[in-house]
């Protein structure tokens, strides 16, 4: 387990971050609905080469979670920038899946953030996006909230597991379910699904252009969340490499293919 021994007040949250290892920095950013502990498998391979610098988004992991809180895309590339300003980083290296992807991408259009290099895998950058289940939620945010436990537990390990393409273990599900649980949790597992909008990638997406940092697209081949496809269509937006397939693995390549993560971002470091 990645330890997040350090708080931050961003946004008016308390955002729980940690770092570890030598050299550059290399920043990286979780997506939905995981934690940190997605890159627990990946870490301890680049900390040799980089100091890696991790956090839990705003309403995520170990992350301040509470009622009326702005967890959306919305907010957390101002997080980003934020932590940027308080690590003292100018261009690090970028490591980006999911939402964190968006984030990432956000921070750079947006907020004139600039990164060494960006390694964005299985990202929620393209339009649509948005599953049946997640529409559900925004109608009857308060019906899943308030869930049974025993309910809500069934539903969670099921919707976690389509995020992978081979069987996660226990303890996975376990690593990415605890956060999700109790009177705090819950409720805010069903919150972050009710602010997904595409409005937030929407206002970026027509200003992706060739970014001016070496940039690495890869994607899970078997990808259930957001097909491969939009992977190769974002390579051809901000890249001048073509999208690299990652076969037997979903959208959650941390667990299923770990080691093309690590492999991307070490040939990107030698690239340098």
């Amino acid at each position: 387990m990645l330890d997040l021994l350090h708080t931050a007040a961003i946004e008016g949250n308390a955002i729980r971050w940690g770092k570890t290892g030598d050299g550059p920095p290399l920043v990286a950013i979780h997506g939905t609905p995981f934690s940190s502990q997605v890159w627990r498998r990946i870490v301890p391979h680049l900390a040799p080469y980089r100091t890696v610098y991790y956090f839990d988004l705003a309403g995520y992991g170990q992350s301040e979670m509470r009622n009326g809180q702005d967890v959306s895309l919305g907010v957390q590339n101002k997080v980003l920038a934020e932590l940027f300003a308080e690590w003292g980083l100018t261009r690090p290296d970028i490591l980006a899946h999911d939402f964190g992807g968006a984030t990432a991408l956000r921070g750079y259009y947006l907020n004139g953030l600039r990164y060494g290099s960006l390694t964005i895998f299985d990202a929620v950058a393209l339009a649509p996006w948005g599953s049946p289940f997640v529409r559900h939620v925004r109608q009857h945010e308060q019906a899943f909230a308030g869930m049974p436990d025993y309910m809500h537990r069934a539903l969670l390990r099921a919707y976690l597991q389509t995020a992978a393409h081979n069987p996660l273990s226990e303890e996975a599900l376990a690593i990415y379910s605890t956060p999700w649980l109790g009177p705090v949790g819950q409720p805010a597992f069903y919150r972050q699904i009710a602010q997904m909008d595409q409005r937030y990638t929407d206002r970026v997406q027509g200003l992706y252009a060739r970014m001016d940092c070496p940039v690495t697209v890869l994607w899970g081949q078997e990808d259930e969340w957001i097909p491969y496809a939009k992977g190769q269509a974002l390579a051809a937006l901000i890249s001048d490499r073509p999208c690299i397939a990652v076969p037997h693995a979903g959208h959650l390549v941390q667990e299923d293919r770990p080691e093309a993560i690590v492999a991307a971002v070490l040939d990107q470091i030698a690239r340098a």
